[in-house]
């Protein structure tokens, strides 16, 4: 097609890189208020009629959320299949272990008010506790398993090899650094949410919490840099970039060294308004949740998080997977996306498509505006769950 040519191969990558954060981050904004509502459940809610008040702050939005979470999932399929090839080869048991907490989610949502039992009752908060630590948990495993570099390599035929064992390898010290700065940042967040979107003690409680929390943001994501410095090698191009050239993982030489992660903040100084934003973030959301901002708070917790993992991708730039056993198969944007033909014909859909996503998502929450409060759920019980 003629029209491809008007963008070229390289801008073409590097759009998709750029989108394929948004997307990262549209999703945790998102769908990271209701993971951390899940996970906030137990300690927020006391009585069944608090359960159900917090259980319906995200229970009618929740579905929509996860739009972004598909959309990531097909941009990577489509526009970085070896990308995709890796990722769910090295990491199926962890993404067994998110899907099966994600699922719990909607099934305990539409089960939990079937039978007026407190055990069955009880039984499905544990499922939604768990639809939402274990996945927010997992994702910061995965990111933190990233940065240190994934076990695969191609051969001399660009077929793929995974050359990881367990699960367990997978939950390294750095790993479970990273996951429980995802928990915290999501928890900071879903507690802005459910200040915005109840009243009381529930709110009350959260204010508490998600001010722990935020202030663990703020010393994880220090203490994730530190380490990224002193215990975690980095990766660097030691031949020439060829920036629109075909896909060939193997044309290129890479090296790793301690510190390499951080050498794009030298040469790009304004990356550093990522993690800024990631630390300014969570500082604005711990002060809005002491001084009660119902509706700057998550304002500022999604600032932190957009902060926060644009602090990774752009630390990375231009790796997005790292391969441990054989740097010179490490994926990067340059040598791992599709052809020029679909990615224009991917950015064209996206042109059309994403702005009817945001238009339709905003509507939603125009018309679920509004706190949840124990009268409405009397007053709704065949609605309300």
């Amino acid at each position: 097609m003629i029209l491809s040519q008007l963008i070229d191969y390289d801008i073409l990558r590097l759009i998709w890189w750029g989108l394929l954060g948004v997307l990262l981050v549209g999703f945790a904004v998102t769908g990271g208020f209701d993971l951390g509502t899940g996970a906030l459940l137990p300690f927020v809610a006391r009585s069944d009629l608090e359960r159900r008040v917090v259980i319906n702050t995200s229970g009618p939005v929740w579905e929509g959320n996860q739009v972004w979470l598909v959309l990531a999932g097909g941009a990577i399929f489509a526009a970085w299949p070896p990308l995709y090839a890796v990722s769910f080869s090295g990491f199926y048991l962890a993404m067994f272990a998110i899907l099966f907490a994600l699922i719990l989610r909607p099934v305990a949502f539409k089960y939990r008010s079937k039978r007026d039992s407190a055990g069955w009752k009880t039984g499905w908060d544990c499922a939604l506790f768990i639809g939402g630590f274990v996945p927010a948990l997992i994702f910061g495993v995965a990111i933190g398993n990233v940065l240190q570099g994934v076990a695969f390599h191609f051969d001399s035929d660009l077929r793929i090899f995974y050359d990881g064992s367990t699960l367990f390898e997978l939950l390294n010290p750095y790993a479970l650094l990273c996951g429980l700065l995802s928990v915290s940042m999501l928890v900071m967040h879903a507690a802005g949410w459910l200040q915005l979107k109840t009243d009381g003690v529930i709110a009350a409680r959260a204010r508490a919490f998600g001010s722990i929390a935020a202030l663990l943001t703020i010393v994880l994501f220090a203490a994730g840099g530190m380490a990224l410095w002193l215990f975690v090698d980095g990766y660097g191009f030691t031949s020439a970039v060829v920036m629109d050239g075909p896909s060939n993982p193997l044309a290129k030489t890479v090296e790793r060294g301690a510190g390499i992660w951080f050498n794009n903040y030298g040469l790009f100084p304004w990356m550093m308004i990522a993690p800024v934003l990631g630390f300014i973030g969570a500082i604005g959301a711990f002060i809005g949740l002491r001084a009660k901002w119902e509706r700057t708070t998550m304002l500022w917790s999604a600032l932190s998080i957009a902060g926060i993992i644009s602090t990774v991708g752009l630390s990375m730039f231009p790796f997005i997977l790292p391969s441990s056993v054989d740097p010179k198969s490490s994926l990067t944007v340059w040598d791992s996306s599709s052809s020029h033909l679909t990615l224009f014909i991917m950015l064209v859909v996206t042109v059309i498509f994403i702005p009817i996503i945001l238009a339709y998502t905003t509507w939603v929450y125009h018309v679920l505006w509004g706190k949840v409060d124990a009268v409405a759920i009397r007053d709704d019980t065949g609605h309300s769950y």
